[in-house]
């Protein structure tokens, strides 16, 4: 039973990143968490009596209880549309896994879902909320930097092809949406347009080198151009030995920003003066989840309650979680037809 000064929350899905939104849910005292589901009824056992909650594989059930206030979706990405749609019409606030979904327009039809039902929707993206990201994000907004001239983003990184094999749905284009860029990239992807600021056109190219058996692709480069002139990389893979942790370069007139894996570094003119902020976890392990800190979701969730009890608006709403997914369907697109991809044709 839920807390009566506190938000009832229910998670969907219960794979590996269930068990991250639990933990972090567990950990704030603005919330509760009150239920699991699952089509499964032996995975919504394990993880319901794993947190000491109630757990169904009947949605009727789980959906309607009146302590639920908030459905958190970690299924995957390509049934996030049909579960927000399902909770929103009950009423609840939706919270979904990154992507909102597999396509731009699934993510739109989502967003106008909880909207007629005047319910919040919210995103998880929670590497917005490392302080070693934020420090990024300040010194270019105080224009610390300068002028902005140019962003990369490298996401090389190992998945076995044991992992793509774990899961039906991984690496298709049905549930998983693609590959590494939207699935291990995206995280990355959303910080650059977050600290650089929207993409107008993107060209890119992708390809299926060292797995088996995947629709998505396993690399993927792209040049970006951004609305404020600047200029961009992408580079992902899951095919890279050893795995490197993901990095973020920023470059501007007067220094330049870097992000590897948790750490930051800023360097301005030509001081060799850097600010390290926090430890690098070794995001590009094999393990998907390996050295994961629950510190970034529980701030998050924290945050999206907070926003739910004031009728504000969430951080990384539906409408902003679309810009990263955007980018991602455009460098498939680019990398088909051979051309440029306009954003606003996207979007």
């Amino acid at each position: 039973m839920s807390d009566k000064n506190k938000l009832g929350i229910g998670i969907v899905g219960c794979g590996a990143i269930s068990d991250i939104h639990a933990r972090a849910i567990l950990e704030s005292d603005k919330i509760d968490l009150i239920s699991v589901y699952s089509r499964n009824l032996k995975n919504a056992k394990r993880v319901g009596e794993q947190y000491g909650v109630s757990y169904s594989n009947d949605w009727d059930i789980f959906v309607n209880d009146e302590s639920l206030d908030i459905v958190s979706i970690c299924t995957p990405s390509g049934n996030h549309l049909d579960y927000g749609e399902l909770a929103a019409e009950a009423g609840k606030h939706v919270v979904v896994e990154k992507p909102i979904d597999v396509t731009v327009e699934r993510g739109k039809q989502l967003i106008d879902v909880c909207k007629k039902n005047s319910v919040k929707l919210a995103v998880i993206f929670q590497s917005r909320f490392l302080d070693s990201a934020i420090q990024i994000k300040d010194a270019i907004d105080s224009r610390k930097l300068g002028k902005i001239f140019h962003g990369s983003a490298y996401i090389k990184w190992f998945r076995s092809q044991e992992y793509y094999d774990s899961g039906e749905w991984r690496g298709t284009l049905a549930l998983d949406g693609g590959g590494v860029l939207i699935n291990q990239a995206i995280h990355t992807i959303d910080l650059l347009q977050w600290m650089m600021g929207d993409v107008e056109t993107v060209y890119g190219h992708t390809g299926i080198f060292t797995h088996k058996n995947i629709e998505g692709e396993d690399n993927a480069a792209a040049v970006l151009k951004f609305k404020n002139g600047a200029l961009g990389i992408i580079e992902g893979s899951t095919s890279v030995l050893p795995a490197m942790d993901r990095r973020i370069e920023i470059h501007g007139k007067k220094g330049t920003a870097i992000l590897t894996g948790d750490n930051v570094s800023i360097s301005i003119g030509e001081s060799d003066k850097n600010q390290d902020e926090a430890e690098a976890k070794g995001s590009g392990a094999a393990s998907p989840l390996a050295g994961f800190s629950i510190v970034p979701h529980q701030k998050q969730f924290e945050a999206i309650v907070e926003a739910i009890q004031n009728n504000e608006k969430p951080p990384v709403t539906g409408k902003d979680s679309l810009k990263s997914l955007a980018i991602v369907e455009a460098v498939y697109k680019s990398s088909k037809t051979g051309l440029v991809v306009k954003m606003a044709d996207l979007l």
